[in-house]
């Protein structure tokens, strides 16, 4: 049975932009039906940012109390993964979305739980509850809906009980080994959180580096870290084949057979854009990246958002792209989109923050770069932090203004912010130099890389 219905819009995918849009736009008064497969909220609150930071954050308590003997004289650290699991299963509220279905529906907005098809601009068919339901647009459709784990294309791998990112935050009982296969933001992470918690942990990664879209100084303090803390880091190698048997996973490498009772796939995410109708607008479901205007506008009567838009997987990407849509579909002025100035963290302890370009990418760009750098430890308040760490900071020569800008320090996703700022407006460097910077402060590391500049 088909039924039709007509609305103002239609918001197919509710992560963390999908649900900004839908509460934005029934705030303005439309009538707008949110819809979702799977949990209303997406990978972030139950998946991702929220379940990996309080990981992340009780590691990090570990670590501190470690330090303790250096600082402030003994401490007895035995750690305990219950009470993390107790977290993660209280703010998930156990993997279920009641609380943000209600909080749209508190806006205004229709949800529903089922899957979103386009039939053409402004047309989305929706299968939920064995009824098929279209729904017609009047101003037009937002896709967000993101991405899942990628299935890598490693012999022998689909065949066992690996982990993604899904199954590791529900983990409630630790193995005694772990091999990490992916050195990016994520497999960084927990990498770090598995070992402090007394895991035997491999992290795998193909790269030569670590964390492969930071800046390499960036990468040879995490691997640094990583390594002192117990980690096994081993860049530059193929995984050719992963079996499982009793015994555990054998994870063959090029060069040697890894041996433990768990795997961790941290590497791939696979674009969510098939089998939903895109062809229904003339659009290619298997490209790499649904491509968007500065309005985020993608087709007819089709506006996109988040880690499908290719403009960077980050929760803070899809609401701001959310927010552009919104002033679109509105009616209202811009500013439209603008992506100089994205900031990145990688929750490692270090942290790193990164915003803007790369030395690399800003020489691909065809800039005269200058860079400019300072160790964080040779900073008063890294000094007695014991902190390691570096700042970069990569400026267009000619113009005289920061490009992109590194930080590895404590909290450095906090001292980035002012970075994110000057890359943002454009603020010369001669000004930057002239500020003042609080001391003893991390931050004032800022200012050596900027003096180095020269």
């Amino acid at each position: 049975m088909t039924n039709q219905r007509e609305v103002d819009v239609v918001v197919i995918g509710l992560g963390p932009g999908g649900s900004a849009a839908v509460r934005t736009l029934a705030e303005a008064g439309l009538d707008v039906v949110g819809i979702e497969e799977n949990l209303v909220g997406g990978e972030c609150p139950f998946y991702g940012c929220t379940p990996s930071k309080l990981m992340i954050r009780a590691s990090d308590v570990l670590a501190e109390a470690r330090r303790v003997p250096r600082f402030a004289g003994a401490a007895d650290v035995r750690p305990d993964w219950a009470p993390v699991a107790a977290r993660i299963r209280e703010v998930t509220a156990d993997w279920t979305d009641d609380d943000h279905v209600a909080d749209l529906e508190k806006a205004g907005a229709t949800v529903v739980h089922g899957r979103g098809r386009l039939d053409g601009p402004g047309r989305v068919l929706v299968a939920s509850h064995g009824a098929t339901t279209t729904y017609v647009a009047r101003r037009g459709v937002v896709l967000g809906t993101g991405t899942a784990p990628a299935v890598l294309p490693i012999d022998g791998l689909a065949d066992t009980p690996y982990w993604t990112n899904r199954e590791v935050v529900a983990v409630t009982d630790l193995p005694a080994s772990l091999v990490v296969v992916g050195g990016g933001p994520i497999g960084a992470e927990l990498a770090q959180v598995f070992a402090r918690f007394g895991v035997d942990v491999t992290l795998v990664e193909t790269l030569d580096q670590l964390l492969g879209k930071d800046e390499p100084e960036a990468a040879r303090v995490v691997r640094s870290v990583l390594e002192a803390e117990g980690v096994t880091v081993r860049t530059g190698v193929e995984v050719g084949r992963v079996d499982h048997d009793d015994d555990g996973f054998h994870v063959r490498l090029d060069d040697e057979t890894l041996t433990a009772e768990q795997v961790l796939v941290a590497a791939g995410r696979h674009l969510n854009l098939t089998g939903i109708g895109l062809d229904t607008l003339g659009l290619d479901e298997d490209a790499d990246r649904l491509a968007t205007d500065e309005r985020m506008r993608a087709g007819e009567r089709l506006w996109a958002l988040g880690d499908i838009t290719g403009e960077g997987a980050y929760t803070h990407v899809a609401t701001y792209q959310a927010r552009i849509a919104c002033r679109d579909l509105l009616g209202e002025d811009g500013p439209w989109a603008d992506y100089r100035a994205v900031a990145r963290v990688t929750f490692t302890d270090p942290e790193v923050g990164g915003v803007g370009l790369t030395e690399e990418q800003a020489r691909e760009a065809g800039i005269r770069v200058l860079t400019g750098t300072s160790d964080v430890s040779d900073s008063s308040r890294g000094w007695i932090h014991g902190a390691e760490g570096v700042v970069k900071v990569v400026a267009d020569a000619d113009r005289g203004i920061l490009v992109g800008a590194t930080v590895v320090a404590p909290y450095a996703g906090e001292i980035v912010g002012l970075l994110t700022t000057a890359v943002h407006a454009e603020v010369p460097v001669a000004v930057l130099l002239e500020m003042h910077y609080a001391f003893p402060t991390l931050h004032s590391a800022i200012l050596t890389a900027l003096r180095d500049l020269a």
